[in-house]
C-alpha cells in the first residue's frame, strides 16, 4: 500500500491557530477534542487521499476532507501532489463561508 506525507502549508497552519483560538475562548476541552478530531481525520490522507471528495469537477488532485466534530464539523483543503505528497492548503469550519 502506497504512503503519502501529508503537509499542512502555513495558511492551513494559521487556519487551524484561529480555529482552535476560537474554541479556545468558549471551552479549552473542546478545543483539544477539535485538534484531536482533525489529527486524526488527517490520518486517512496518508494511505487513501484519493477516496475522499473532488473540490473542482476538473481537477482530480484537488479534494476535501470532511472532519466531523459536534454537530457540524471541519472541512480540509487538500492538493495530492506528485510522488506521494499531500499538502493540506486550508481548513475551515464547516458553517463557514469558504476557505480563508
Amino acid at each position: 500500500m502506497k504512503r503519502y506525507t501529508v503537509r499542512f502549508t502555513p495558511e492551513a497552519e494559521d487556519d487551524l491557530l484561529r480555529l482552535y483560538d476560537f474554541l479556545l475562548e468558549k471551552d479549552v476541552a473542546a478545543a483539544e477534542r477539535a485538534l484531536d478530531a482533525i489529527k486524526e481525520a488527517v490520518e486517512l490522507l496518508r494511505f487513501s487521499p484519493f477516496s475522499c471528495r473532488k473540490a473542482l469537477a476538473d481537477h482530480p488532485f484537488l479534494r476535501e476532507l470532511i472532519i466531523p466534530f459536534g454537530s457540524a464539523g471541519y472541512v480540509a483543503l487538500f492538493e495530492i501532489g506528485s510522488g506521494s505528497t499531500v499538502n493540506i492548503l486550508a481548513v475551515r469550519h464547516q458553517r463557514e463561508e469558504d476557505y480563508q
